[in-house]
């Protein structure tokens, strides 16, 4: 198989684990939210660890690291990020409220492409403005369709695109970051795991064997498709990751309304619709742009192309 289609693959298959997780944390639907995350993060280390070793990376670079206040910084903030974002999508698809996670990871491109004008003095092309405004538009109608502001849906998005800026400070790969992220949140984690076991509200043990072992499994659902996102990246242009990023939110759409049989009234397929046509026009914008670039390529004789926005970095990165 060529490398490229290699890539697709992988990237692809990342996106599909991402989407069909939201059927797995309804399975520990006994626990909080709360104490799914902290099982989450101690088992996603564990993960990562088991990852780090089968990639042979050694533990050279974590020492200095973590003696370094400045690299280190960036990397705890990203965690605190990550962290707020995992428990969104973990209490959405926990209370059947998926379409509002498949509504996040919709919009999150654009949160991303906007945070890139504020902090990054990015500029974005006519298109890029119109998709953002139509996303604008679609957090509007879906404010009248659930009778409020859908603030799930934002604190997914919002945070996982700070998540992204933030990331742009951190000068780790993807299995080191989050090994790091994981490392800095591990502690706080474990003694709330701790804590809920000692007064008896855990519910690590005292369910069933099937339940602990879907808890520690969070971790590896975690991991494995950053593993294979971090392959794929590897392997193809950014900007076929951004058109593949769009199958985990669409997953999530589908779960919510056919398979968890969430309400769909007339005003969220307005709102879904000016989502959609927002996804459409960025990434037709996207494509185009990256045509463009490969025409001016080769027209240069290979010369590299001006930093441009890149498209969102993928859910659960």
């Amino acid at each position: 198989m060529p490398e490229s289609n290699r890539g697709v693959a992988l990237g692809a298959s990342a996106f599909l684990l991402w989407g069909f997780a939201a059927m797995y944390w309804p399975f520990l639907s006994a626990s909080e939210p709360a104490e799914i995350l902290a099982h989450r993060m101690v088992w996603a280390l564990a993960a990562m660890c088991v990852f780090l070793l089968l990639a042979r990376r050694g533990r050279a670079w974590l020492l200095p690291l973590l003696r370094s206040p400045r690299r280190l910084l960036p990397v705890a903030a990203a965690a605190v990020l990550i962290s707020l974002n995992w428990w969104g999508f973990i209490y959405s698809v926990s209370t059947t409220q998926t379409l509002q996670a498949s509504l996040a990871y919709f919009i999150n491109p654009l949160m991303t492409v906007c945070l890139g004008v504020v902090f990054f003095a990015e500029r974005l092309r006519t298109a890029q403005w119109v998709a953002v405004g139509l996303g604008a538009a679609a957090v509007v109608v879906m404010t009248v369709a659930y009778g409020s502001t859908p603030w799930l849906s934002l604190l997914m998005a919002s945070s996982f695109a700070a998540y992204g800026a933030v990331k742009k400070y951190v000068s780790l790969d993807g299995l080191q970051s989050l090994t790091v992220e994981t490392l800095v949140m591990f502690l706080p984690a474990l003694g709330y795991v701790v804590y809920l076991e000692v007064t008896g509200s855990g519910t690590a043990f005292s369910v069933s064997p099937g339940h602990t072992a879907l808890l520690i499994g969070g971790g590896f659902v975690t991991a494995l498709p950053l593993l294979l996102f971090g392959m794929a990246a590897r392997r193809v242009p950014l900007s076929v990751i951004g058109m593949l990023q769009f199958i985990a939110p669409t997953m999530m759409f589908l779960i919510g309304w056919l398979l968890q049989g969430e309400e769909m009234p007339l005003s969220r397929w307005v709102g879904f619709g000016f989502v959609w046509l927002a996804v459409c026009v960025f990434a037709y914008d996207q494509v185009r742009s990256s045509r463009r670039r490969s025409a001016e390529r080769t027209a240069t004789g290979g010369l590299p192309d001006a930093p441009t926005t890149p498209p969102a970095p993928s859910p659960r990165e």
